[in-house]
Parts: C-alpha cells; sequence; structure tokens
C-alpha cells in the first residue's frame, strides 16, 4: 500500500503521507484509534507497509507529529462521497423572470401570482417585470401599481430583495423568499436528497415466460376492440 510520493502531485495538499512525511519520529494511532505510541518514521512506515496501509499526518503540529495508519485511498473516496452527497442536499436558487403589461388582464394577473407563490415557496427568486409598450410609459405610476399588489399578495411567502427600478422600457423588481420560507425549502432539499439516497433500486421483474402470451392476447383485445 505505501508509495513513495515525494514527487507525486496526486497526493492531499493538507495532509503528508508516507514518504512525503518530514518528521524523524511520530506518535503513531492505529486504524483501530488504538495508541500505539511514539516511533522512529521509519519504523512507523514499516508498521503501515506490514498492515498493507499508509501512514498519513493528521496532526501536524504536535510535538511530535500524529500520524494514523489508514486506508488512504478509501479515506479520501469516503471524503469526496459525503462532500458530493453534502451539496446534492444544498437548495439550488433560480430566477424565474415574470412579465406583466401596465393593462395586464386580471385573471392572466391572478394565474402569475400564483405560480410565483410556488416558485418561491420551492426557495427561488422571483423576478417581476413591467414591459410598457408605445406610450404606456408615460404612466409608469400603473407599473409600479402592479408591483406593489404583487408584493402585497405575496408578502406571506415573499420579501422585496430588490426595490422597483427603472431599465429603459422596463420597470422590475426582485422578489425573494422570507427566511422562514426559505428555510423550510432547505429542510424539504434536505429530506429529498436523504429519501434519495436510501431509496432502494427497482428490483427486476421475475414473471415468468408464460405471461408474455397473456399479455399479448390482452394487447390482441385491445387492438380488436371497436
Amino acid at each position: 500500500m505505501i508509495r513513495d510520493q515525494r514527487s507525486s502531485r496526486g497526493g492531499s495538499r493538507d495532509q503528508r503521507t508516507n514518504r512525503r512525511i518530514r518528521a524523524r519520529e511520530v506518535r503513531v494511532v492505529g486504524a483501530d484509534g488504538s495508541q500505539l505510541g511514539v516511533m522512529p518514521l521509519e519504523a512507523a512506515l514499516e508498521r503501515a507497509r506490514s498492515e498493507g496501509l499508509d501512514l498519513v499526518e493528521i496532526s501536524p503540529m504536535a510535538s511530535p507529529p500524529v500520524c494514523k495508519l489508514m486506508d488512504y485511498g478509501k479515506f479520501k473516496y469516503e471524503e469526496k462521497k459525503k462532500a458530493s452527497e453534502s451539496k446534492r442536499a444544498q437548495l439550488k436558487v433560480e430566477l424565474k423572470e415574470v412579465k406583466l403589461r401596465p393593462k395586464t388582464e386580471e385573471h392572466d394577473y391572478e394565474f402569475k401570482v400564483r405560480n410565483m407563490r410556488r416558485f418561491l415557496e420551492e426557495g427561488n427568486k422571483a423576478k417581476v417585470v413591467i414591459q410598457f409598450r408605445g406610450r404606456e410609459i408615460t404612466h409608469r405610476e400603473q407599473g409600479t401599481a402592479i408591483l406593489d399588489d404583487v408584493a402585497k399578495d405575496l408578502k406571506e411567502v415573499a420579501v422585496i430583495e430588490q426595490a422597483p427600478r427603472m431599465e429603459g422600457r422596463l420597470m422590475f423588481m426582485i422578489l425573494a423568499p422570507t427566511p422562514k420560507v426559505a428555510q423550510r425549502a432547505r429542510e424539504l432539499a434536505r429530506q429529498a436528497a436523504l429519501s434519495a439516497k436510501r431509496a432502494p433500486s427497482a428490483p427486476k421483474s421475475e414473471e415468468p415466460a408464460e405471461s408474455a402470451p397473456e399479455a399479448d392476447m390482452q394487447q390482441d383485445a385491445h387492438s380488436a376492440a371497436p
């Protein structure tokens, strides 16, 4: 298991292993956590070699440095796996743009507000845009009034992250979920990740071969139906 890693670029930057350890003597911890005592580096390397393990420096600032016997490749794999699972459990926040007009119909307005509510409850953000055309730009107060209505209708689930502002012929504001809603969304994402991790793989079908003709007969019967 022991390899000469003095010129290796693939080793950990924060943990020296095997021949990369510089101390003359080290305090050694066994693979099971037992204290094996202080010994010369060569003796520790020989102990690791005899057990088919690596010698890994886990406390370089101690005097002498503390090293542990372990399968370093397996250790790094488990670390990477845990980091990947942690990343999957994190909530990915998206920004959804919703466009409205100064003369948006009531039913269209309500439909878009419902969609924004659902999107915010999932932990995402919403960019509400009022698009002015032609002479509509002279009535910016209508756009402001619509954005105020949106903020009021969604006040239970959203806060204004960016106040209404103009960019050319567009007026927009950005809504973010309230801390309580965001926390609930993160918790649901974490639970979903755990459920996906624990879910068993679907079992293979073990239906007898004789069932195939029966399925064909049912298909023929459906095909023959008027």
